[in-house]
């Protein structure tokens, strides 16, 4: 998630580092996967609390349905010289 996204202004204090970890473990922790909040909090780390890396997770969602529903433009990321995009 880029930091001038949406979910960045109302979720708290995210790091690019906590966000790349909250990726990996929406990856590793699917939803039939006990505790799935606790595991993701755990793995994210910083001090995050399931609630939060669920609520994290739901505005993730909500930015997500407004950028496919054409109310967000996708954001322009720079590229750089590892990029495929």
């Amino acid at each position: 998630m880029a930091s001038g996204s949406l979910s960045a202004h109302r979720s708290g204090s995210w790091t690019q580092q906590e966000n790349k970890l909250f990726e990996k473990a929406l990856a590793r922790f699917d939803t039939e996967t006990p505790n799935r909040w606790q595991n993701v909090a755990r793995a994210v780390g910083g001090g995050k609390s399931a609630e939060e890396v669920k609520r994290h997770y739901e505005i993730l969602i909500e930015d997500l349905c407004r950028i496919d529903s054409g109310c967000v433009p996708i954001p322009k990321y720079k590229k750089t010289s590892n990029s495929t995009r």
